[in-house]
């Protein structure tokens, strides 16, 4: 690379501040998102799909590419493809076909890859999504079915690589982006939507450490207001979606400083190392007539159904979105509010169960926000299996409103419950933490505090007149947050005139 740093050396994280880059320069960045379709069955054979189960144990001489072994596709991967692209709002064409994309590397058994590459399943979608300056808008450029490789590890045998052939023919959907991305952080912002769609329509688990959902990112430079494409990088070997942005911060600062040089970026593939936080380089960057594409003559086009399209159309959930759009209107959620909640299918669930159950929307966002997910956090569960249901907390909820138990007292329930089960009621009489409203006993904490505290009362009846809940605290705390604290602030301003 001629006039400016090496692109074979490594690139590490913090030569340059991302706030400080070179305006002169556009970054173009464009995404291959592969996901793994939550099938039992591999794409093209019978063997089960595991992660983590010893190596080569869930292979045959179909996914293993022995001689007379014949493919057959299978309907459950191609109906959560069909499913995938109509969720990012795809054209899915009734014929695609199968090919051959051929290259040689130790986890690919057969030789090539089964994919689909001149007539896809789908193309021309869209994703919306927030990105750092508002909404933006990311083109689908085509939605695709292949085969994944094996897996090969490197840290199994000293001084050697093993290879694990488990994963090879795993049916995946590769998205490819078109070009519309222009900053690292808007590439996260559409990655995090992108796999909260993917997650409501329930094609993948999208479990990034095990390989269920990886990204390659492709970026190049061109001066600022030009249209014409600049000469693009790979990069490979991202498992989160931090790295991706941080490994473009790297890349794209590279890229400046080679062209700020009058340099020239060379086209290739680099692969990122998340632990030392730097990019190496791998090889240089194919183009399509590298692989030698070709229809597969052991496959016949793949030919589906208007019928079945739009059934699959018809079955497609809510998606988030829409969803918190819903939640805004019909709840009258902030922004924010329906953000959170409208997170996973399963929260979104949860909440709406609960605003069915009782009449207050704000009230359940807010424990459902709050409480319960602090809870579920805490204790490592979702809606699923946390033991409180969305009915036993709408009566918490009307327990709290109607002056049953306190704020306080109702919060130490839920966990009580969540930990051990039982009843609401049953817990709040074992526990003692009906909210106590008596009058007569009421006054006896009031006086206690008065009398504990002169100096304050003093100070108040002087006009510090916000010393009030610092009393009311002391009496909530007296009575062991049993005391109705409306009622105490009532007692407790007639006592101290």
């Amino acid at each position: 690379m001629a006039g400016g740093p090496d692109a074979r050396d490594c690139r590490s994280i913090g030569d340059e501040a991302p706030g400080r880059r070179d305006l002169s320069w556009e970054p173009v960045i464009g995404l291959e998102v592969h996901v793994q379709m939550r099938t039992e069955r591999k794409l093209f054979c019978g063997n089960r799909v595991v992660f983590g189960d010893e190596p080569n144990s869930h292979v045959c001489p179909v996914c293993l590419g022995l001689p007379g072994a014949l493919p057959t596709t299978n309907p459950e991967a191609v109906e959560l493809g069909i499913r995938t692209a109509l969720a990012l709002d795809c054209t899915v064409h009734l014929t695609s076909v199968w090919e051959r994309k051929n290259y040689f590397y130790p986890d690919l058994p057969k030789g090539y890859q089964i994919t689909q590459f001149e007539m896809p399943l789908a193309t021309d979608g869209v994703v919306i999504y927030d990105g750092p300056e508002g909404e933006a808008m990311v083109r689908i450029r085509r939605a695709h079915m292949e085969e994944d490789a094996g897996k090969s590890i490197h840290d199994r045998i000293p001084r050697g690589t093993a290879v694990d052939l488990n994963r090879a023919g795993t049916p995946l959907v590769e998205i490819v982006t078109e070009p519309d991305l222009r900053s690292p952080a808007d590439a996260r912002a559409f990655l995090t939507t992108l796999k909260q769609i993917l997650e409501y329509v329930d094609v993948s688990d999208c479990n990034m450490e095990e390989g269920s959902l990886r990204v390659d990112a492709n970026v190049s430079l061109r001066p600022a207001g030009a249209s014409e494409l600049g000469a693009k990088t790979e990069i490979k070997n991202v498992n989160s979606f931090s790295g991706v942005e941080r490994a473009l911060e790297i890349e794209i600062t590279r890229q400046v400083e080679v062209l700020d040089h009058s340099g020239t970026v060379d086209q290739e593939t680099l692969l990122w190392d998340d632990h030392k936080g730097q990019l190496r380089s791998m090889r240089s960057k194919e183009d399509s007539h590298d692989y030698r594409y070709f229809p597969d003559p052991d496959l016949p086009p793949l030919v589906l159904t208007s019928g079945l399209v739009e059934s699959a159309r018809e079955d497609l959930p809510e998606l988030p979105r829409s969803r918190r759009e819903r939640f805004i209107t019909d709840y009258g959620l902030s922004l924010y509010d329906a953000g959170v909640l409208t997170q996973t299918v399963a929260s979104a669930d949860y909440f709406e169960a609960v605003v069915k159950a009782s009449t207050e929307p704000k009230s359940a966002a807010n424990w459902v926000m709050g409480p319960v997910q602090a809870l579920m956090n805490e204790r490592r569960e979702d809606s699923a299996t946390f033991q409180v249901d969305a009915q036993a907390l709408a009566e918490l909820i009307e327990l709290v409103a109607d002056g049953t138990v306190s704020d306080t007292a109702a919060k130490k329930v839920l966990a009580a419950v969540a930990a051990d089960g039982g009843s609401l009621r049953s817990v709040i009489e074992e526990l003692g933490l009906a909210q106590v409203r008596d009058d007569s006993q009421l006054e006896e904490w009031i006086r206690a505090v008065i009398e504990t505290h002169p100096d304050e009362v003093s100070r108040y009846r002087e006009g510090e007149k916000r010393l009030l809940g610092f009393l009311v605290g002391e009496v909530m705390r007296c009575s062991s947050g049993t005391a109705d604290p409306r009622l105490v602030n009532t007692i407790l301003m007639k006592e101290l005139i």
